[in-house]
């Protein structure tokens, strides 16, 4: 098999004589640069991914896939015929009803305002994941009452503020009210703690108070309606797609709403920051490009006279670039290879084993999370390399314009 001359040279040069030490030791740090942008890309890509995977589970733990709502904003009457004429659809997976409201929960002399989430025992498991979340308690125990009272499940952050415990009873405070001909009068009902849950974001914790179908219905006076119908999709990314078709068969009466939708602003920063990551990151990589030109150029003024002498032999300026290309193509190549295996072996140790530990109750997570994507191995490694050899280009040219009379005058 004959190798092409160019990367026979390139090679050969890359042999350092004892003149040629320090060019050497250029080259090595021009490796080590490369390798060390290359492997700190994927393991913070690799990190950042892990937290956004993270997030979106929790949050798509407690928030549906898609929302249908009614356009007047009125409750959905008809919703057993209604989620018949979703489930229809290609994609989903699972429906149930639910009631939306707010209110103020009062107990022990203190009263702050929470969100009250009506469910359906039955169908509720299917599309959210409550029941994995459940500290004490089952979904089942929202249909239960005792004492007349009717059963709550409530979020660890609001029990631990207001010193709740599985079996006490709080007030609920519904600013609607019922109608008199005095105005509306708020309306006031004991609830009993049936049930505690932690999904790990904080907003849900400590806001979040969920309650069985009728009995929310009943406290918002709300008849046998519902705010609307949560959606579980089997592929989480069709719900645009599919939401517009469930708009155009539902009619004008009806809209949806998806998870992208209602988290839009998060989603959109996290992305902004694994953009701006990534453009910081890569100058680690365009610093040892710079180490490429000058150990590149240091070795054309060496390399003067042989340069000099293979053109008298008959080797082209293409050639000679191509010799120069391929040295520095070298560096990138193996700093490129190096920083890949790195940073995938780094990053699969972190997701493995805890070696930076975090603060559950601040992060919700113990260890960091890595979730490194083949797609972003591949833009990393593809961006490094370019970069790489647009820093062959400028001493390559050098080392092409080089006449041979002006390097052997003197020699």
């Amino acid at each position: 098999m004959n190798v092409p001359f160019e990367i026979v040279v390139g090679l050969r040069y890359l042999k350092a004589k004892r003149k040629q030490a320090f060019i050497s030791v250029i080259s090595a740090f021009s490796v080590f640069g490369v390798m060390l942008g290359v492997m700190t890309l994927i393991i913070v890509l690799g990190v950042m991914n892990g937290f956004e995977r993270d997030l979106k589970e929790k949050i798509l733990g407690t928030v549906s896939h898609l929302v249908v709502l009614s356009h007047s904003g009125r409750s959905v009457s008809g919703w057993e015929k209604l989620m018949e004429q979703i489930r229809v659809f290609d994609g989903v997976r699972a429906t149930t009803p639910y009631v939306y409201g707010q209110a103020m929960l009062s107990t022990r002399g203190k009263v702050r305002g929470v969100v009250v989430r009506g469910v359906d025992p039955g169908s509720a498991g299917t599309v959210i994941s409550l029941p994995r979340y459940l500290l004490e308690g089952t979904l089942a125990d929202l249909a239960m009452t005792s004492d007349g009272q009717d059963a709550i499940i409530i979020g660890k952050e609001l029990a631990v503020s207001n010193s709740l415990r599985v079996g006490d009873v709080v007030q609920l405070i519904s600013p609607q009210g019922k109608r008199t001909p005095i105005g509306a009068i708020p309306k006031v009902q004991n609830f009993r703690v049936a049930g505690i849950f932690k999904s790990g974001m904080f907003e849900f914790d400590a806001n979040l108070v969920y309650m069985g179908l009728p009995q929310a219905q009943a406290f918002f006076e709300m008849s046998d309606g519902v705010t609307g119908i949560e959606v579980a999709l089997s592929d989480i990314y069709i719900a645009p797609k599919l939401g517009k078709r469930i708009e155009a068969s539902l009619g004008t009466n009806f809209w949806t709403r998806t998870w992208q939708d209602m988290y839009r602003n998060l989603f959109s920063a996290l992305k902004l920051e694994k953009i701006a990551m990534f453009i910081i990151l890569t100058f680690i990589v365009l610093v040892a490009a710079f180490n490429i030109v000058i150990s590149l150029i240091m070795l054309v003024m060496e390399k003067s006279r042989d340069i000099a002498v293979l053109k008298a032999l008959g080797a082209t300026s293409d050639r000679i670039m191509r010799i120069f290309v391929v040295q520095g193509m070298v560096v990138g190549v193996v700093g490129t290879f190096l920083g890949a295996i790195a940073g995938l072996v780094g990053g699969t140790l972190l997701a493995r084993y805890p070696i930076v530990e975090l603060p559950p109750d601040i992060y919700t997570i113990s260890t960091l999370p890595v979730a490194i994507s083949a797609w972003d191995v591949v833009t990393i490694c593809a961006v490094a390399l370019t970069i790489c050899f647009l820093a062959t280009i400028y001493p390559s040219l050098r080392a092409a314009r080089l006449e041979p009379v002006e390097a052997l005058r003197y020699e």
